[in-house]
């Protein structure tokens, strides 16, 4: 194990920090993305166990979702041991330590191809969104405003592609919106398996949407061409999403066309954020 002096890019502050926390801590392993964002993710020993600690820079934003996250919304799961636990925060340094959860990632596991993972998963999801709901009259438009800022700005979009998204987002129609609580990231990558329990980790991207945003990962990607996923994952959904019958969903029965209106709006989203 390596000494908390090694732990890559911690500020001499954080580092404090989590010697304030933990006197005796060693890094175990940094599992830190290290794609979009300056976040780290160590995984680390201390006298009392093991802990996940998360920090970032100051002008990152996924640390506060998490603490704000786990602060108010992750009962059900720690409920019933499916999410870590809040152990210590600093605002101030925009650090975290969660407890450590045991298990392997989902992606690229052959849990990943398991249909009970994905009904363990919509049951979790369903849950954590039934929590709280509340109706906003400007969401979609504010979505949409943001969408199209995004597409003024540099990406990597073709142009066909880039035409045929603006041109959803100028038809759709701003309904009221009802917004729950969100993982925002919610797929294999973020879900851990251990003794064929899933468990849910990372609510970096966690804020009050639409409860179908969080399915637009599963169906562009886990989803395509794997019907039983997408049916195991949406009987508890249906209830949340406002259909008793599975077929009446946003996205799952769906599969003999594209999406349209609200979904597509949030599809179209979904899909400029994986290619920017």
């Amino acid at each position: 194990m390596a000494p908390m002096s090694s732990a890559p890019r911690l500020s001499p502050a954080q580092e404090d920090v989590v010697r304030r926390w933990f006197p005796t801590v060693e890094v175990i392993a940094d599992l830190s993305w290290g794609l979009y964002d300056d976040t780290v993710v160590l995984h680390v020993r201390y006298a009392k166990g093991e802990s996940i600690i998360k920090a970032g820079g100051r002008g990152n934003h996924h640390i506060g979702r998490e603490i704000a996250a786990h602060e108010k919304w992750t009962t059900p799961w720690r409920e019933v041991g499916r999410c870590a636990r809040l152990l210590h925060v600093d605002r101030d340094q925009n650090i975290l330590a969660t407890s450590y959860l045991p298990g392997t990632l989902v992606k690229d596991h052959p849990a990943a191809d398991d249909a009970d993972t994905y009904r363990q998963g919509g049951e979790l999801l369903a849950s954590f969104h039934a929590q709280q709901c509340k109706v906003s009259e400007d969401y979609e438009s504010r979505m949409d405003a943001q969408s199209i800022a995004w597409l003024d700005s540099d990406h990597r979009i073709d142009a066909i592609t880039e035409t045929r998204l603006r041109d959803t987002i100028a038809r759709h129609h701003h309904e009221p919106a009802k917004l729950v609580p969100t993982h925002g990231d919610w797929q294999p990558r973020n879900w851990l398996i251990h003794e064929a329990r899933v468990s849910v980790i990372d609510l970096g991207r966690a804020d009050r949407r639409p409860a179908l945003t969080d399915l637009a990962r599963l169906a562009r990607q886990a989803w395509q061409g794997r019907p039983d996923l997408e049916e195991r994952s949406c009987p508890a959904m249906a209830v949340i999403l406002g259909s008793p019958r599975l077929g009446n969903t946003p996205f799952c029965g769906r599969r003999s066309a594209p999406p349209s209106g609200p979904t597509a709006s949030v599809t179209s989203r979904s899909r400029h954020r994986g290619i920017r």
